[in-house]
């Protein structure tokens, strides 16, 4: 499968049978994916969501957005709990061509990635049972198609 390096964004080959979780990347020699959401820019979005293999969810937030800053810890500890999946962050007010690009109209918004499609979106904080469920059902979603 391909991972695309958290850090330098290259794209990294790991083996189906490893976790791609810690794995080293070949190019800057740092951990592609450490388990942590990754923090996407305007640069960096498009070639980590259309580039990555496994399934990544994408926080919209803001700093100033009092439910983003209530749910950030529930999505890193659901992150830390999630293998095979990857998430990241993007901070609309640093990053508003992306948020514009992806329709996001209010936040916190979580959109559900494959292969760089849209899979599902889902708006408004959640607690880490409504973040699991709602995760497992974009799961099923990919295992029906």
């Amino acid at each position: 499968m391909h991972v695309v390096c958290a850090k330098c964004g290259a794209i990294n080959r790991v083996p189906e049978s490893k976790s791609h979780t810690n794995a080293g990347c070949g190019k800057c020699k740092s951990a592609i994916y450490e388990g942590k959401p990754v923090a996407l820019t305007d640069h960096s979005f498009f070639r980590y969501v259309e580039q990555n293999d496994l399934p990544i969810i994408v926080d919209f937030w803001a700093s100033w957005c009092g439910p983003c800053k209530a749910m950030a810890p529930v999505f890193e500890s659901v992150a830390m709990q999630s293998d095979g999946l990857l998430f990241a962050k993007v901070d609309t007010q640093e990053a508003q061509q992306i948020a514009a690009e992806a329709g996001i109209r209010s936040i916190p918004t979580l959109i559900f990635f494959h292969k760089g499609a849209e899979v599902d979106r889902m708006s408004g904080a959640l607690n880490e049972s409504q973040l699991k469920q709602w995760i497992m059902k974009c799961v099923n979603k990919l295992s029906n198609n």
